[in-house]
């Protein structure tokens, strides 16, 4: 009798079960994209056109809209669950990004992206060179910036510790003025804009500013990089460089991200950009551990 009894409440137990599971609604499964891009390749160069296919499927509900985006920049819009749009030129350098937002009707949406490796159209020319005349310099200086300005030459030096800016006469190499960074920073690139020197610190995403004059710090920033190392300007906003292949223009204001560029030449990207200069509309950056510039 006890067996009965035990059997009829398990078998009860399992009969709940079932009906309560069986009258949950069911959730919403997310659209399932496919990208395909046609020329198929390892990479691809400056000025190319590709193509986009883009196939959306889903298991249950329907599709509200497909957003197509490359480099952030809506390319399409549409309800349909497959398409291709033919000829998109590669008008940039670096890693592009192919991105698809898929949505349902019932808000359930799911992204997939592809990255696109794009290299310059140009086979850079090799330039010779020869040493005009040698000037003394400080041996013991670890020269990260460096701009020769109105007679001067102007250093930033890093290490913690011994990083700081100095006025610099070229001639007898004499130091005439210096300013100190507090010794939590390692200092990087310099630039002159606008009556300030602008100086970048290596891992703590903070630069300074200082009276050209006087060498008073007058400011601080920040700055999204997690490293800073190159600095120029084009006149009206700072360009830096990280440690990889990008460059970066910072408004002198905000010193928010204004926009960014990839480095690369007909054969790959070029990274540990460094040291900058910006002369006559063209940016020259020595590579850091290398003899290239």
């Amino acid at each position: 009798m006890k067996r009965a009894f035990l059997f009829a409440f398990i078998l009860f137990c399992l009969l709940i079960t079932f009906f309560s599971c069986s009258n949950k609604p069911k959730r919403s499964r997310k659209p399932v994209t496919t990208i395909t891009i046609f020329p198929q390749a390892d990479n691809y160069i400056y000025g190319q056109s590709i193509d986009i296919e883009v196939e959306t499927k889903v298991k249950d509900g329907e599709i509200e809209k497909i957003e197509l985006f490359y480099n952030d920049s809506l390319l399409k819009k549409t309800d349909v669950n497959a398409f291709t749009i033919e000829d998109i030129k590669l008008n940039s350098t670096g890693s592009g990004r192919i991105k698809v937002i898929a949505t349902k009707t019932d808000g359930i949406s799911d992204s997939r992206f592809i990255t696109v490796d794009v290299f310059s159209d140009i086979t850079p020319k090799k330039f010779s060179y020869s040493i005009l005349k040698d000037y003394p310099h400080n041996k013991n200086f670890y020269t990260q910036g460096l701009e020769f300005y109105d007679g001067y030459l102007y250093e930033g030096t890093g290490e913690k510790g011994k990083s700081g800016i100095y006025k610099v006469d070229l001639l007898s190499g004499k130091i005439l003025q210096q300013q100190m960074l507090s010794e939590q920073y390692f200092g990087e690139g310099i630039t002159i804009l606008n009556n300030r020197i602008y100086q970048l610190t290596y891992r703590a995403q903070t630069g300074f500013i200082y009276d050209f004059n006087n060498f008073t710090k007058i400011d601080s920033f920040k700055f999204k990089s997690k490293e800073g190392w190159g600095l120029t300007n084009d006149g009206k906003n700072l360009i830096m460089s990280n440690g990889t292949n990008e460059l970066i223009w910072l408004d002198t204001k905000t010193f928010s991200e204004i926009k960014k560029i990839e480095v690369a030449n007909d054969k790959g990207f070029i990274n540990y950009l460094n040291e900058l200069e910006y002369i006559n509309g063209q940016i020259y950056a020595n590579v850091y551990t290398s003899d290239l510039i």
